[in-house]
């Protein structure tokens, strides 16, 4: 088992990362393999829509996008990590992920996702929603904590007295790690669901 995971925090050893290495910890633990990249600091740009990906299979700004796409096709499972910035994700990371998530075409269903967002006070449930958009449009099952995966801390390290919060992390690795040795199981044993050719219904004709 492989679980990829993008710290969309461009602070290094921050708050996010204590998050993220509670979650790293339990899930070696649970016999997981885990490759955490810290994007939230790289010059990373956005989709410009130009369709390129779709004859080359790759995204036409060739960085380190395209090479965690091949990490996260090898993964098992993909968790992306950000503070809280206006309500929302990193710029950087969303960026990363939209180039992401468009740019492949490899099949991700049951690839197992999970997201977890860091905050001062407030604007949490809006960034954790919006992560998870990512793996609910790719058939990806969103892994469950004992709460949303939100850990709070405004000052570096605050984060470590967030007891609840890390003990989120805990329980969203164990759920995790077990997600993903059932959908193995459940892959050796019955295959994937069957997928029905995509059917487009655009409201402007």
């Amino acid at each position: 088992m492989k679980t990829l995971i993008l710290n969309g925090s461009p602070r290094k050893d921050g708050n996010t990362t204590i998050a993220v290495n509670e979650l790293i910890r339990t899930l070696t633990e649970e016999g997981v393999e885990t490759e955490a990249i810290q994007i939230g600091n790289m010059d990373i740009r956005g989709c410009i829509g130009c369709g390129s990906c779709g004859n080359t299979g790759k995204c036409v700004f060739d960085d380190i996008v395209n090479e965690i796409a091949q990490k996260f096709e090898a993964a098992d499972a993909l968790v992306v990590a950000s503070p809280v910035y206006y309500a929302s994700a990193n710029a950087t990371l969303i960026a990363c992920l939209d180039r992401l998530f468009y740019s492949t075409s490899f099949d991700k269903t049951m690839k197992v996702g999970a997201s977890i967002v860091v905050s001062r006070r407030g604007g949490s449930s809006a960034t954790f929603d919006e992560l998870n958009k990512y793996f609910s449009i790719s058939g990806m099952p969103i892994a469950p904590s004992q709460y949303w995966n939100m850990v709070h801390g405004n000052d570096k390290g605050e984060a470590e007295k967030d007891l609840e919060g890390l003990q989120t992390m805990r329980t969203l690795a164990r759920n995790m790690a077990f997600l993903m040795k059932s959908i193995a199981l459940g892959r050796e044993k019955y295959g994937l669901p069957e997928k029905e050719e995509h059917v487009w219904t655009h409201f402007i004709s």
